[in-house]
């Protein structure tokens, strides 16, 4: 027995023990770097999140002036349109006495449509 080991169970145990070793040392290693890596994504997506939350609010500030640019200009048609009507139907109404007038001073019956 020259050079052979006095027990192959117990040979074979410390072999086993220095792979694990090593494993172990990889699997920090794997789990620094992993750490590392979603530190970084982690900081991409809040910077993401805060460019997007940014251009959300601008692109939300901008609509919000359309609208209201957009209701002023609608309550200001608005505005035309009722003394546009009003004016008319000033007109109509007096377009209305003045017949009722005429038809006074020719005597004749009222119209039924009234």
């Amino acid at each position: 027995m020259s050079g052979e080991p006095d027990n192959v169970a117990l040979e074979l145990l410390r072999g086993m023990r220095a792979d694990f070793g090593r494993m172990d040392a990889k699997l920090d290693d794997t789990k620094a770097e992993l750490k590392s890596d979603i530190s970084s994504l982690r900081a991409d997506v809040a910077s993401d999140l805060a460019t997007m939350q940014a251009k959300n609010d601008a692109e939300h500030k901008a609509t919000r002036t359309q609208f209201g640019e957009q209701i002023v200009d609608l309550r200001r048609a608005v505005v035309e349109y009722h003394s546009v009507v009003i004016g008319h139907g000033v007109l109509i109404s007096e377009l209305e006495a003045r017949v009722r007038r005429v038809e006074q001073h020719l005597n004749l019956p009222p119209t039924l449509d009234a």
